[in-house]
């Protein structure tokens, strides 16, 4: 259980129901096509479409996902589960009900951790939070309804039918907006790193649900609404948020929360009701007729476990302890599996660790960010960052300066070998740092005599005047010389004058 915050004298309660889309090319009870942005229709074969006399077939590749995704969490893999029809009726459920799985799902119980910012500059620290899972279960998506460009009609869209899905739920352990985003980052790493998701939120791979309630502390657990449909992390703070305020604001005004499900509209900001939320027995659940138990050897799930990648937060740790890396950079080197990749392939070319983890972490996302690239589309290579960053640590390129290299890299200036790439460029642009301490002496020198003001307040024990004329020194190099060298020389000459 986590840390409870309160809002107005309330204490926030938040679970969270998580739709992954499962990457296999075909779906979970036939053996139509998955892929995303198809003409309307074009993906949905006989079985999807409920046809009289079809039956399903599991998909393995999907059970395989859920095994995965169970050993990553530490959940226990059930050896037998049970396929369940899950009644409604709505225009884009072929069949009038939904193959999920209810009373026995294929993953039990499990765990996400994760790391939460408290608190803003120099209080601010991070805390370990702790999600516990209650299950995650497969299941077939529905169809989409079409509402644009009908002319006032709706069109159903049935390529989405039998997508496969793992539901993921959570205990109500969740207190905050800000714990709700950071576990469901979590999650969506970890779906990723292990390769059964792509993630794509704005595609609908990863969907999320959150159950809202607000309390007094020490009360029972109060009536919760579901916000539906989540696809990106900003509007699901907003939305969370939005909808505490709304909860807290009715009960102080004497009014009862009703059960619902609601969606949250970006443009306002608001949370407005869709539906009554429904209850278990609404839906009807009873064993699908038409699939047998699925049984899982245990030879399987250690087949599966023997071909898992080393998980983020394994690998955190491995690179504080093999790279000497604090927590930090190695909590955000393995926030994907293509950073980390990254960061291990520039000090495999050579870099100092903590040199290589600053750049990649400031320099490079910056640029990333900015150009809304990802890490495996970065136009400068792993040797390549390697062979700029022994120029600065041999003393050839200054900080600054190297950032000059950085662009020109960036932009795809340069050829040949990392190095001689490197090199041609700080050729080109005279970016050389300067070393030579007879001349920084002389240049030194001048400084000291034209700036007497800033001289007599360092000597008079205002250490901040030793940056004005470190400044003033690197100005006079246009930047070319060694700040640390330069200061050091400079106390040299003001401790003789």
């Amino acid at each position: 259980m986590n840390s409870t915050c309160l809002i107005d004298g309330y204490e926030v309660v938040i679970g969270f129901e998580t739709h992954v889309q499962l990457s296999t090319r075909s779906k979970i009870f036939s053996r139509a096509a998955t892929a995303f942005g198809a003409e309307p229709n074009t993906q949905a074969c006989a079985v999807d479409l409920a046809l009289p006399g079809t039956l399903p077939v599991m998909n393995r590749a999907a059970v395989e996902c859920a095994i995965r995704f169970g050993l990553a969490v530490g959940a226990q893999i059930a050896p037998r589960s049970v396929f369940a029809r899950k009644n409604y009726f709505y225009p884009d459920l072929p069949k009038g009900y939904q193959i999920s799985q209810y009373e026995i799902p294929v993953v039990q119980g499990g765990a996400v951790t994760f790391w939460l910012e408290q608190g803003k500059g120099a209080s601010q620290q991070r805390v370990q939070r702790t999600v516990r899972l209650v299950r995650a279960h497969l299941e077939e998506d529905a169809g989409k309804s079409l509402h644009e460009d009908f002319h006032g009609m709706s069109g159903i869209d049935l390529n989405r039918a039998g997508t496969p899905l793992l539901e993921i739920v959570t205990e109500p352990d969740l207190r905050s907006s800000a714990e709700a985003v950071a576990y469901a980052k979590a999650l969506h790493r970890i779906v990723t790193w292990i390769g059964i998701c792509d993630g794509n939120m704005q595609e609908g791979s990863f969907r999320c649900d959150a159950n809202v309630s607000v309390r007094k502390p020490g009360q029972p657990l109060g009536t919760r609404r579901e916000i539906k449909n989540l696809n990106s992390f900003k509007f699901m703070q907003q939305a969370i948020d939005y909808e505490v305020r709304w909860q807290i604001e009715q009960l102080e005004d004497g009014h009862a929360i009703e059960q619902a499900t609601v969606l949250f509209d970006p443009d306002s900001g608001q949370t407005r009701a869709m539906r009554t939320k429904e209850d278990a027995a609404d839906y009807r659940y009873f064993p699908d007729p038409d699939l047998p138990p699925l049984v899982i050897a245990p030879g399987w799930v250690q087949q599966v476990g023997a071909q898992m990648p080393e998980l983020p937060d394994v690998m955190a740790q491995r690179f504080e302890q093999q790279y000497g890396l604090p927590a930090y950079d190695a909590a955000t080197l393995t926030q994907s599996r293509a950073m980390a990749a990254y960061f291990e392939d520039t000090v495999r070319a050579g870099a100092a660790p903590k040199a290589a983890s600053n750049w990649i972490m400031v320099e490079l996302s910056r640029r990333l960010n900015a150009a809304e690239l990802d890490i495996e589309a970065c136009p400068v290579s792993p040797a390549v960052l390697a062979a700029l960053l022994a120029r600065v640590a041999d003393g050839t390129l200054s900080q600054s300066a190297a950032k000059q290299v950085l662009e020109e890299l960036w932009s795809g200036s340069g050829s040949g070998e990392p190095l001689a790439r490197v090199d041609a460029i700080i050729e080109a642009k005279g970016l050389r740092q300067m070393n030579d301490t007879g001349a920084l002496q002389a240049i030194v020198a001048q400084v000291i005599e034209a700036n007497p003001k800033n001289v007599a307040e360092y000597r008079a024990g205002k250490d901040k005047a030793l940056n004005a004329l470190v400044g003033q020194v690197m100005k006079a190099t246009q930047g070319k010389a060694n700040p640390q060298q330069v200061s050091e020389l400079l106390r040299q000459a003001l401790a003789q004058g």
